[in-house]
């Protein structure tokens, strides 16, 4: 793998490199977010795949099945390591501050290693409240996984359209209380959807667990 600077390097570009989008709300389009290599590590990482009937909607029905880039896995993987370490590193945090117009000093890292695959849906909801940033980047490799782009509305009830999916592509939003997004069920044939969803939570996030440094918070 490429050095740690090659790594923030990386993500330094895709950031710089963001495209716009106003409608419905101001969300970012972000490439080739990590390295090929940490790419790939990621995709590979060897956390089982979950199989459910139904979510309800929501990722916290089935939340003992969840995976994070939480302290434990930052020690069993060197990929984790490496992102965590990134995306805690006050390079990476001005960069974000500046490129997206978010305050995140006080806040912790927080990532979850998504693999969805057919009956997942998740209803509209928003972010808003103790999640200050998110960025949701794809690791699928299947041939149909560019149809698997997170589901945006203009609210709770109405539908816009899907967001970009992809290996190493992303969606950046601040969570506002327009935000909305979710993901309108649809088939998967048997592919799982990869994904990475990195947020900034404030300080009384009570799971501790899935924070990647549970007593640092960002500089």
């Amino acid at each position: 793998m490429a050095d740690i600077q090659t790594l923030k390097n990386t993500i330094l570009k895709c950031l710089e490199n963001r495209k716009t989008q106003d409608v419905p709300y101001r969300h970012w389009y972000v490439n080739d977010c990590l390295p090929e290599d940490d790419a790939m590590a990621v995709a590979e990482l060897p956390f089982p795949v979950p199989h459910f009937e139904d979510t309800e909607g929501r990722r916290e029905t089935h939340n003992s099945l969840r995976q994070f880039f939480s302290a434990e896995n930052r020690e069993r993987y060197p990929v984790v390591e490496r992102v965590t370490d990134a995306f805690q590193s006050p390079e990476i945090i001005r960069a974000i501050e500046a490129a997206f117009d978010v305050s995140l000093a006080g806040n912790y890292l927080r990532i979850e290693y998504c693999q969805d695959s057919e009956n997942f849906w998740l209803e509209p909801h928003t972010d808003i409240g103790a999640k200050k940033f998110t960025m949701l980047v794809g690791y699928t490799t299947h041939p149909d996984g560019e149809g698997w782009g997170t589901s945006i509305y203009y609210d709770k009830d109405r539908f816009y359209g899907q967001a970009q999916f992809g290996f190493n592509k992303g969606l950046v939003f601040i969570p506002s209380d327009h935000s909305w997004h979710g993901f309108e069920k649809r088939p998967m044939h048997d592919g799982v959807r990869k994904s990475i969803i990195i947020n900034y939570v404030i300080p009384e996030w009570r799971s501790r667990h899935e924070l990647a440094f549970p007593n640092d918070p960002v500089q």
